[in-house]
């Protein structure tokens, strides 16, 4: 549903802003719930919780796995089931609470692309006609507003959404999107390497950094001219898009440098993805021409602490080491990482 890594990563912060709101929504049906007891039945706490367990279990596995927006579609579609069974089993039509499968269906715009808001919005719709005839037919062929009621209002919140966050997504990728190659920038890394460093001090998972630069990049700029060179940027990333996993995310950072981030990859497991950048950067032609890129890979393994500015100066040595031995190469990084930042290139601010 999403056909690049800047998606993804939008997608994923997103979900992790909507927590919080999410936790304080589970909050509010509780409550609403514990209020409407004495009429529905104390035993609809038990649906509310089983979904609570299953986004729980979901935000716990959601960054690890290749395809995370399946997972969350999946997670989603429990919380509508769950709705739909508790609506079904305290009366189906002739209860209020059938509105409430219009609520997970805010949450559409914040992770999926349009066809995911189209599906989501056709299931919750289903679901609802499949609980209001299966409970009480009778009931809704004499009063259609029980089923028009609820089915309008999971399509104008659908409505309401898209246009909202499409909006977001234009906004959000003129911040964290570079406009030559598609590529996420230094903005975006600045918010993923805060999440990976915080992250880090709880999991203590190994995190990889790789750093790389095309080789002689000036020089084919002042050979060829700048339209060629932003030609071959733009070629070039997306080789280096292609050849990434889903979920791993490269970065723009410089006029010919590149940052990719691999969370939970030891250094041997970060220097395969750079030689398969390494080799398909060799077989990009743009306009006739071809170039090499060099890199530097570091990382910390598992136990250690990620610190993104130490580990950044040491894939920036290993890089400088392929540079002098040749270029068109990779360099990892000894394990005994500096103990402090040795360059001004490694500050995100700027």
């Amino acid at each position: 549903m999403f056909p690049n890594g800047a998606d993804r990563e939008r997608m994923l912060e997103l979900d992790a802003q909507l927590r919080p709101v999410r936790a304080g929504a589970f909050a509010v049906l509780g409550v609403a719930l514990l209020a409407s007891g004495p009429w529905l039945g104390w035993w609809t706490l038990l649906p509310l919780g089983l979904a609570v367990i299953a986004f729980r279990t979901a935000d716990t596995q959601i960054g690890h796995l290749k395809r995370p927006e399946y997972a969350l579609l999946a997670t989603w579609v429990v919380s509508e089931l769950i709705t739909a069974a508790s609506v079904a089993l305290s009366g189906g039509p002739r209860v209020p609470t059938a509105s409430w499968l219009a609520i997970p269906v805010l949450t559409l715009g914040a992770r999926f692309s349009n066809r995911g808001i189209f599906i989501g919005v056709a299931i919750a719709i289903g679901l609802l006609i499949a609980v209001e005839f299966g409970v009480n037919a009778h009931a809704v062929v004499n009063s259609p507003p029980l089923l028009i009621a609820p089915v309008a209002l999971i399509v104008c919140v659908a409505m309401f959404q898209t246009v909202l966050m499409r909006s977001e997504i234009r906004l959000r990728g003129e911040v964290v999107i570079d406009s030559l190659t598609g590529m996420l920038n230094r903005r975006a890394l600045v918010g993923r390497v805060s999440e990976l460093e915080q992250q880090s001090q709880v999991t203590r998972e190994p995190v990889s950094v790789i750093i790389g630069d095309i080789d002689h990049f000036k020089q084919f700029n002042d050979l060829h001219g700048h339209a060629a060179g932003d030609a071959l940027l733009t070629n070039l990333s997306y080789q280096l898009r292609k050849t990434l996993r889903a979920f791993d995310l490269c970065y723009r950072t410089g006029g010919e440098e590149f940052v990719v981030l691999l969370p939970g990859a030891v250094p041997e497991q970060a220097a395969k993805v750079a030689e398969q950048l390494r080799a398909a950067a060799a077989a990009v032609v743009s306009g006739g021409h071809r170039v090499t890129m060099s890199f530097g890979v570091a990382a910390v393994r598992h136990g250690e602490a990620f610190h993104y500015s130490t580990v950044f100066a040491a894939a920036d040595a290993a890089l400088y080491q392929a540079k002098a031995a040749g270029r068109d190469r990779v360099a990892i990084a000894t394990n005994a990482l500096p103990v402090a930042p040795s360059s001004s290139r490694l500050s995100l601010a700027t």
